[in-house]
Formats: C-alpha cells, structure tokens, sequence
C-alpha cells in the first residue's frame, strides 16, 4: 500500500541530498558570511554511503515513490557520483539531478551513460556581472552555459531554474526567457523563498508570479497551459506562438500544499517531509543498525503516515521566526 500522509497526500517524490557543500556561495542560500572558513560542514563518515542512499531509495519506492531527484549542496562535488546514479537508476522510476552546472561539463555524458534521466540548472542571470556577483565567487555565467550544452548533447532534457529576487535580478526575467525559448531548456522562475535563516528573506523581496507573468507577456505572448501531474509545483504557460513553454513556481504567494507529495532526505540520513521543516527524523540510526527492509519501510510509512506540513499555506508572522532548516542543507 502507498504511503499516504494525513491529508491523504501520497509519498511519490524523493529528493536526496548528497552532500551538504557547494562550490558556490550564493547571498540566497550559502552566504559566506555565515558559511564560511568556520563553518562546519559532514564528515565523509556522517555522510550517508551511495549503497545506504540505495537501499534507503528502494524503501521509498516500495510504498510508492515514483521520482527521485538528487541535491546538495552541489551533488558534483560528491566524488564518483555517476556510481550512485547506477544504482537508483536499477529501481525504474524517474531520476533526476539538480546542479549548478559549475563542473557538468566534464560530468554530463558520464551521469547520462549512468542512467540519469533529466537535469535541472539552477541560473539566475545570464549577465555576466549579474550573475558573478550572486554566486559570489566570481564563477562565469559562460561555464554554466557550457555544461547545459554537454548535456543537451548527451541527451539529456535540460529545465533551467531562476530564483527571482526583487532589486537583484528581475531585469533578467524577459532576456532569460528569449535566451532559453531559442536554445531549447525549459525556464522556470521561482520566487525568493524564505527558507532557513541565513538568506535575510522580506516579502518585499518577492517578485510575485504575477508579476513575472506580466513581464513574459508584454514581451512575448504567454497563456497558461495544464499541469502535466498531481503535485507539479510550476504552473505552466505556453508562448502564444507556439515556441516553448515557460513555468513559475509561485511558493510565497500561490501556495501548493495541498499538492506536495514531496520527501527530502538529508545527506546524513534525516528525513524530512517540508522544505520549511524546523527538524528532521533519523534514518541513518535504524539502516545502520541491521533492521529489516521492512522495518525501514515502516519507519518511513509512519513518518510520513502522521504528516501536517503545509507551511506555505501558513504563512504568517507566527511562522516567520520559527527556526526553519537551511535550503544549502535539505537541498530546496
């Protein structure tokens, strides 16, 4: 039987992070100030290994999970990461993997050759300046578009995603959305989030999706189109004439809760059932200590069993303080 939570949504995502580090410093998620030289990130020993992942993975699917995505941090960094992919992609169901793209030119026909089916690219300008000053390690924005290309040419679809941040990068809305219906990606936007702490999150620095959708259709022409699942979080709009597509992710101001079907696995092994969770449950305890497959499973299955999250949908000045997990580590 399906996993199902207490407002009878059911587990079919899995989003694994494998590593808490990244080789960017972005001022939304890993600002340096805060993860700095002292910042103290997993041991390799903390780290779950890609035969535990594997196994926790297989559970997941067991009760009904259908897509699995991997995070980091930046999952590249994870040496030999193509291993791991070899061996979710064994379960059948979709896999995917988010990155910063920094090193996927060099990556990308070997993750393709391990069986990955999709990539997501995180990119929010394609100025230069723009965008060096975001990353805040003075990354060019021409590497990015190199790996996107290594991986367009090894066959794998690519979607860009665009976090949005008022007074930093709204200008880059229209000459993004050009850029991306030419070259092939599907762009999606996403609103300025408020998860954890360290990203100094306003509502005033929320570009609303409304907003965004203005903009593309004063430029282009955009009408809205279906979700192609349950619990597709971008809502999805058609260039009227006919040349692509494009998608918002409306999180602050068109909460999705209802929908989420969505379960993040923390890269020591917590599990956590809400982007905006304020802690998560231990896995690594129980595979490390000889249970069962379905003791596993059942651990998750009540996890999840006894789920309320819908933050999104709470939003509020009570929930603004409360102590929420960083994006850097449950990988958003």
């Amino acid at each position: 039987m399906d996993a199902r939570d207490t407002f009878d949504r059911p587990l079919r995502d899995l989003r694994i992070s494998v590593t808490d580090r990244c080789n960017f410093r972005c001022t939304y998620c890993m600002p340096k100030e805060v993860f700095g030289r002292d910042h103290r990130f997993l041991e390799r020993r903390e780290l779950l290994s890609f035969e535990e992942i594997a196994r926790v993975a297989k559970t997941f699917v067991s009760i009904g999970t259908q897509k699995i995505r991997i995070t980091g941090g930046e999952p590249l960094v994870r040496r030999d990461l193509e291993r791991l992919i070899e061996q979710l992609a064994e379960l059948g169901v979709e896999l995917t993997l988010t990155t910063n793209a920094s090193l996927l030119a060099g990556k990308a026909q070997r993750l393709a050759d391990a069986g990955l089916n999709r990539i997501t690219v995180s990119l929010d300008a394609l100025d230069d300046a723009t965008f060096r000053a975001l990353n805040d390690v003075d990354f060019p924005v021409e590497r990015v578009l190199e790996g996107i290309d290594a991986a367009l040419a090894a066959g794998l679809p690519v979607k860009v995603n665009a976090v949005i941040k008022r007074g930093v990068n709204e200008d880059q809305i229209v000459p993004m959305a050009r850029f991306f219906r030419e070259s092939g990606p599907t762009l999606r936007f996403i609103e300025f989030m408020d998860v954890g702490h360290t990203n100094g999150w306003r509502l005033d620095d929320v570009v609303p999706a409304r907003e965004i959708v203005a903009r593309l259709d004063d430029a282009f022409g955009v009408e809205p189109a279906e979700p192609a699942y349950r619990g597709e979080v971008a809502q999805r709009w058609r260039y009227r004439d006919g040349r692509g597509e494009v998608g918002v992710i409306a999180s602050v101001s068109q909460p999705f809760c209802s929908d989420c079907t969505r379960a993040r696995l923390s890269a020591e092994g917590k599990i956590f059932t809400c982007l905006f969770a304020v802690r998560g449950t231990d896995l690594r305890a129980l595979v490390r200590s000889g249970a069962s497959d379905a003791e596993l499973a059942e651990a998750i299955r009540g996890i999840w069993g006894v789920r309320t999250d819908r933050y999104s949908d709470l939003r509020s000045s009570a929930t603004v303080g409360l102590e929420k997990v960083e994006m850097s580590y449950i990988g958003g």
